[in-house]
């Protein structure tokens, strides 16, 4: 199964995450399929890039997203109805 999480790059107490597309059983800073954005949670306001198409072309292929990277994919203007309906 597909997932879309974070993974986590940037230096010590530095923070910043890709948005990847990875296989569930993958380590967190495993092998990715593919990246779909990154995230900066230090900077004001906190930074979200997220190509829209990637996502939604790896949403209608099964990729199921994780709490907090549907939450990113929301705010990044993913329409939910996209988000959503893999969930169910």
């Amino acid at each position: 199964m597909l997932k879309i999480r974070l993974r986590r790059v940037g230096a010590k107490k530095k923070p910043s995450y890709r948005l990847v597309v990875v296989d569930s059983r993958a380590p967190r800073d495993g092998a990715s399929v593919s990246i779909i954005g990154h995230y900066n949670p230090l900077t004001d306001p906190e930074t979200i890039v997220i190509d829209e198409e990637e996502a939604v072309k790896w949403l209608d292929k099964g990729a199921q997203p994780t709490v907090t990277a549907a939450r990113l994919l929301s705010k990044a203007g993913v329409k939910k109805s996209e988000i959503a309906k893999e969930k169910t």
